[in-house]
């Protein structure tokens, strides 16, 4: 089986492609051609949209990568025909008919609330004092900083977009669980990447683990491009 070469990065809400970097200089090193999709996270579509004119692009086959938010864009730009992996960083795997709207409408007792603030004009933001320790706990305190400073507006619409037929069911599958993530509860992440059929593996991290821990994230998007049947 033929190693795929090409990543396609997509990021979830809140934030922007940037924090991708610390992935991407990991895979471009080791020769994989790495795009990064900066999606306005207005609408799922959009999102969606932003995502295939990027696939569109490929000359051959794409692990298709999504972190929170970004997991539900890529379960349905996953299905291009470009994409032939998925790989999920403690992210959103919807099912169909779910959105992200759905799938944290009744957290478990105890687990640990996003601090979302109400919306602005349909739009959300995280709580500026509370930003490093529920996104980013192990990012260092400026950077945390500079994330919570430049926020990106979240579309309640995106939050609201459903999932009309999820790659997941065709395609294989990577999950990252960050085990310190305050923003999804491992155990929600568990279960999707369970329902998901995914090859699962985890890592002490906050929710911005694809910033703290690069490698180890690049390690997980490289075995995906190696694929299941170069699994060990």
């Amino acid at each position: 089986m033929t190693t795929i070469r090409n990543v396609v990065l997509v990021h979830g809400g809140f934030v922007d492609g940037s924090g991708w970097q610390g992935v991407y200089d990991h895979l471009s090193a080791d020769g994989y051609q790495v795009a990064v999709v900066q999606n306005p996270t207005l609408s799922l579509a959009g999102d969606v949209a932003a995502t295939r004119r990027i696939l569109d692009a490929l000359d051959g086959p794409a692990v298709l990568v999504g972190h929170s938010y970004g997991g539900a864009v890529i379960t349905e730009a996953g299905n291009h025909p470009n994409v032939a992996a998925l790989a999920y960083i403690t992210a959103f795997a919807p099912d169909k008919g779910e959105s992200v709207s759905t799938l944290i409408a009744d957290p478990p007792p105890g687990a640990p609330v996003p601090p979302i603030l109400p919306p602005r004009d349909g739009f959300l933001f995280l709580d500026r004092e509370r930003f490093a320790a529920s996104f980013a706990a192990d990012v260092p305190e400026k950077e945390a900083a500079f994330m919570a400073d430049s926020q990106v507006p979240w579309g309640v619409d995106a939050l609201d977009g459903t999932v009309t037929q999820p790659a997941w069911q065709t395609r294989p599958s990577w999950y990252l669980v960050a085990t310190d993530d305050h923003m999804i509860p491992p155990a929600a992440q568990r279960a999707m990447a369970q329902r998901a059929g995914a090859t699962v593996s985890e890592t002490p991290g906050s929710h911005a683990v694809y910033v703290s821990r690069p490698a180890v994230v690049a390690a997980v998007i490289a075995r995906a491009a190696q694929g299941p049947d170069e699994q060990s």
